[in-house]
């Protein structure tokens, strides 16, 4: 009786599973008469559902895959352009007028595909095409068919088209075989630091925030402790080591010199960069970094070395050497050894590329008491505008950008930039060391807006950008709480900083439009640098 209901039960069973099998297909039929349905509809009006700003024919409606391939194909014959496959010429979208209403977007694109930040990067202003790359545009032009391959034996060592295999896989270019960080370095050009759509970072990002070190050692100068790691494809790296709690504030008696440089600052405006846009600071990630086996047992730093202990509660400390808190009383101890930090791509060897360094004109002052000019001449900027390498070209602009940015992550530290010296004053500037950011989210220091206020001018690219992330729904705090939401470390700020970007973009808008309003000539506050485009 038992076996016959046994077998009873099974039968049953089988024929629920086919019964559920064929409603499956039914469906997968339904879907499939359904679509070239839709399609015939969609031609015949016209409208095809594409992404806010991007036109019919545009290579970017291709998939991720094809974009990709088309990149690697790109570089085959030289270090490439990443420009011709990102922003095709004509591809375009030519908009004569870019009210209010417009850059709001497509909402209903924005809720349908449920990435706000895809939706961004697809609005017309994200897709301004840039100049023609050519090869004096490049900051490296490499020989097409060298070649470079990790050997067999484990032993992590590189070897060139000397030693490697002649024939690469079918499909393969000599691109290929370089590691993300060469690909990074291989892709700077005159105009910026990595393109919009960039298939390398991904990548790039999760090999800084996984792949095995095999070096740690102390980076020299700085103010405070900073370390060098080094990866098994010779890939360089800087890590920063987590110093505040995310929900610690700067206390106000700090002077913005004697601040801690956070490393989730770091992370963050990495972020904050490319969501305006400029994609001037090199990528950053979080790391869990363990102290014990990849810092103290691998460091061939001395120094470094003999600053290690094991504190009361059993964690594994160090402070190295440095000017500000590297002490005993400031040592860095993780739990037990783990240690939260920032890790950050390392720009090429100053050997090999060149950069120069600019003290800011509206450096502070770095003292307790005295102030700098532009604090004391309202009229400093003239004087700016007057001396070189201001008093042409878009540098200033450029600084202005940098201005924005600052303020909008609260960073008071910015007393040089660099530039890439093989392109001269044409070319973009590098936002460098932004640790001291993040600070203070219930203080906006509108002193760090000086020079937009001063010089009333600003990009009508950047104003239009920043007009866009205060409308929703590109809100800037939502963009970059869900870039950083993919961080290893995440969360990576406290809701507090995010609700206060909103804030201050507020009065960066609010500054130009007071710059506006006294203006005699708006196209001097508003600088057209986009032409025909917007």
């Amino acid at each position: 009786m038992r076996r016959r209901l046994q077998t009873l039960v099974q039968r049953k069973f089988k024929i629920l599973l086919l019964l559920l099998l064929l409603l499956a297909l039914l469906l997968h039929l339904a879907m499939d008469l359904a679509l070239p349905t839709a399609r015939r509809l969609w031609s015949s009006d016209g409208k095809a559902p594409r992404a806010s700003g991007t036109v019919s024919g545009s290579p970017l409606l291709a998939g991720p895959k094809k974009l990709s391939l088309r990149i690697l194909q790109d570089f085959s014959g030289s270090n490439g352009s990443l420009e011709r496959s990102s922003h095709p010429q004509g591809a375009g979208p030519q908009i004569k007028d870019l009210g209010v209403q417009q850059q709001r977007g497509d909402v209903t694109q924005a809720q349908t595909t449920g990435s706000k930040l895809a939706a961004l990067f697809e609005h017309p202003l994200y897709n301004i095409p840039m100049p023609e790359v050519t090869d004096k545009d490049k900051l490296f032009v490499v020989n097409p068919m060298e070649k470079f391959s990790l050997q067999s034996s484990g032993s992590d060592e590189w070897v060139s088209s000397s030693k490697a295999e002649a024939i690469l896989p079918t499909g393969k270019t000599a691109y290929d075989t370089y590691p993300a960080w060469l690909k990074f370095h291989v892709g700077i050009n005159r105009y910026e630091l990595y393109p919009r759509r960039d298939p390398l970072m991904p990548t790039l990002l999760h090999d800084l925030a996984t792949m095995r070190i095999v070096s740690s050692v102390q980076k020299s100068g700085g103010t405070q402790l900073k370390l060098i790691m080094t990866f098994p494809n010779y890939g360089q790296a800087l890590f920063k080591p987590m110093k505040q709690s995310r929900d610690q504030e700067t206390p106000v008696d700090f002077f913005y010199f004697s601040d801690f440089e956070r490393h989730n600052a770091e992370i963050a405006a990495f972020h904050l960069d490319r969501i305006l846009d400029f994609r001037r600071i090199p990528p950053v990630s979080g790391r869990l970094v363990n102290i014990t086996k990849e810092i103290r047992d691998i460091t061939t730093d001395k120094k470094l070395a003999k600053t290690f202990f094991i504190s009361p509660a059993g964690n594994v400390c160090f402070y190295g050497e440095c000017s500000y808190y590297c002490s005993t009383e400031h040592a860095l101890c993780g739990k037990p050894d783990q240690l939260e930090g920032s890790v950050a791509a390392l720009l090429p060897d100053k050997a090999l590329a060149k950069r120069r360094s600019w003290r800011s004109p509206w450096r502070r002052s770095y003292h307790k008491s005295k102030k700098a000019e532009w604090e004391l001449n309202p009229n400093y900027c003239a004087q700016v505008r007057q001396t070189p390498p201001y008093d042409r070209g878009h540098r200033l602009l450029d600084l202005i950008d940098m201005t924005v940015l600052d303020f909008l992550m609260g960073n008071m530290d910015r007393h040089h930039y660099e530039t890439f010296e093989k392109f001269g004053n044409d070319t973009f500037l590098l936002h460098l060391d932004n640790g001291r950011g993040f600070g203070r989210h219930s203080h906006d220091e509108m002193s760090i807006l000086a020079p937009l206020q001063q010089c009333c001018s600003i990009k009508k690219s950047t104003y239009l950008r920043l007009q866009l992330l205060a409308t929703r729904p590109y809100l800037l705090s939502e963009l970059l709480r869900e870039a950083l939401a993919a961080d290893p470390l995440a969360p990576i700020l406290a809701e507090p900083h995010l609700r206060a970007l909103d804030r201050r973009l507020g009065k960066v808008l609010a500054a130009v439009g007071h710059c506006l309003a006294r203006a005699a000539r708006p196209g001097e506050v508003v600088v057209d640098d986009v032409g025909p485009w917007v």
